[in-house]
């Protein structure tokens, strides 16, 4: 086996190669012989930013601008994003004559810099950028001058040889799809350089062998990383369509696991849940995709692999993140959320986790990770898994699930370890809904040799309004639809605390409630979630 560092040395050889115009005599063409259409939405409003010679993604903002690009020393989310071109879509939806032409100067001033950045060089950016320009070539090139295209059709050439040469990917996760998108769209538009095809099917069923799990999950455990596969595969079965070409079964049957797994982990309202670096998402974005996904079917109720699990009754429904963190390098979104669970009545969301800033750094980043974000048990202000910039160290490696249903009612027992190692403490979790989803009930128990310090949080959605009872030993909370409900609890102290929300298109103010439990004796709190407010016991 090749050492890892000898194999990165070995791949950069071959892209280096692949880019010198005398091993091949192929001739560039004028044109992609076959169109491909680039088929999600853009955004006029960013692309009315770009023609102002702005881009932004997160919370980051900077300069795209014909004659500078992008900034070298900005933000690597911002240069990503420049890099990969992505944002034609953005431009094309604002679909203005001025657009085009940006476009087209943007890619001119991009070909003709003479030293880009590395991270332009990047598997999957260079094949989110080749599918970019093959997927808007009639809006910014077709009615350009032959120079233009000349020179995009070279550079497009160059960069595919590179890619294939690349493969397998060096990104292990949702990025390798990526990559074989770029370089499928380019073996479908330039049919005459067919090893390329040969070798991105070669190497798209391993990656979907090894990444999409058998319930339809992805590996990394993220709710948006899996829209951004099913994306990917769907891109990639009408390229092959388009180009006639075989489909290998496993694209097929992994499409179908993964969209009944996505319409799982959505809440009533159409939004993603907010595990592991996902956000709500474009409602119009989520449903395009799963219509490209053909057919639908339910959403499966238990994804033991990818470790959530959903109840639902009468209007009510939960989705619990209960499985071990994503391991090393399948981890760079993973949150310290393990046992954490949100809770929609109708189309309200009522309890949420804090949500997510993929592309933030520094503090921002920390604390939309940690586990005080997301409505679960937090022993002594610690992260139930360690958070590090670029995944997670510490983390739990036993959860344990066991599931129940019974006339319509469910129960999930759940534990993990992640506290072990710091405090010899074990986080158990029992959860319950009723068969008309109107009474819900948790307790959570700190399993441990010494009492440990510990609270349990319930972040609320920004809609929700919450007040505490005078007995101090309830919430009433008012949603959106006028609906009351009520928080209960025995063995901890409740109180209301603010909260931010980071699952929608800007941060909002939001409160969380806190029940904070004893130091001393059984280290136990009932809680109760229902209309009628029944005493916890």
């Amino acid at each position: 086996m090749i050492p890892p560092r000898a194999a990165g040395l070995l791949r950069g050889l071959r892209r280096m190669m692949a880019r010198m115009p005398s091993l091949s005599m192929a001739r560039v063409p004028d044109a992609p012989a076959q169109p491909v259409r680039d088929r999600w939405p853009g955004d006029p409003a960013r692309g009315a930013a770009i023609l102002r010679g702005e881009i932004e993604r997160g919370l980051h903002r900077g300069p795209l601008r014909a004659g500078g690009f992008v900034e070298t020393n900005a933000p690597r989310a911002l240069r990503e994003l420049a890099h990969s071109f992505v944002w034609l879509r953005d431009l094309r939806a604002l679909g203005t004559d001025a657009a085009r032409m940006r476009a087209r100067a943007l890619v001119t001033d991009w070909i003709a810099t003479p030293a880009l950045d590395p991270l332009a060089e990047r598997t999957d950016i260079a094949g989110a950028r080749i599918a970019a320009w093959l997927g808007h070539y009639d809006f910014f090139a077709a009615s350009a001058d032959d120079g233009f295209r000349q020179k995009l059709m070279a550079r497009l050439l160059g960069d595919a040889r590179g890619l294939s040469a690349a493969m397998p990917p060096e990104q292990i996760d949702a990025r390798a799809f990526t990559a074989l998108r770029g370089l499928i769209a380019a073996a479908v538009a330039l049919p005459e350089h067919d090893g390329f095809l040969a070798r991105a099917l070669r190497v798209l069923p391993q990656e979907i062998e090894r990444q999409v799990l058998a319930d339809g999950c992805h590996c990394e455990r993220s709710p948006a990383q899996l829209l951004a596969v099913l994306q990917d595969l769907t891109d990639i079965s009408a390229l092959l369509k388009a180009g006639q070409a075989v489909q290998p079964p496993s694209l097929g049957m992994a499409i179908e696991r993964i969209a009944p797994a996505l319409r799982a982990l959505r809440h009533p309202d159409g939004g993603l849940s907010l595990f592991n670096g996902s956000k709500e998402m474009d409602l119009a974005l989520i449903e395009l995709a799963l219509a490209q996904a053909g057919r639908g079917t339910r959403g499966p109720s238990a994804m033991n692999q990818g470790g959530f699990h959903r109840l639902q009754a009468g209007k009510s429904v939960m989705i619990v993140e209960c499985g071990a963190p994503p391991p090393a390098k399948l981890d760079r979104f993973a949150h310290a959320g393990t046992l954490s669970f949100e809770l929609s009545i109708g189309k309200d969301r009522v309890i949420v986790n804090c949500g997510a800033v993929p592309y933030a750094t520094g503090a921002w980043h920390d604390a939309a990770r940690a586990t005080a974000a997301h409505s679960t048990l937090v022993i002594a202000d610690t992260n139930s898994s360690e958070l590090r910039p670029e995944g997670l160290g510490r983390r739990p490696e036993k959860v344990t699930v066991v599931r129940q249903e019974s006339d319509g009612a469910h129960w999930l027992d759940l534990s993990h370890d992640g506290y072990l190692r710091p405090f010899g403490a074990v986080h158990s979790r029992r959860l319950f809904m009723s068969d008309k989803g109107e009474d819900i009930r948790g307790e959570d128990a700190v399993i441990a040799a010494m009492p440990q310090p510990f609270t349990i949080r319930f972040h609320l959605h920004p809609a929700v309004k919450a007040s505490l009872k005078n007995d101090g030993e309830g919430v009433l909370l008012r949603l959106a639809s006028g609906q009351g409900w009520e928080l209960r609890a025995s063995g901890a102290v409740i109180t209301l605390e603010e909260s931010i929300y980071l699952g929608g298109a800007e941060p909002r103010r939001s409160e969380q409630i806190v029940l904070t439990g004893s130091h001393e004796g059984e280290q136990l709190v009932k809680w109760t979630i229902s209309k009628g407010g029944p005493r916890a016991s």
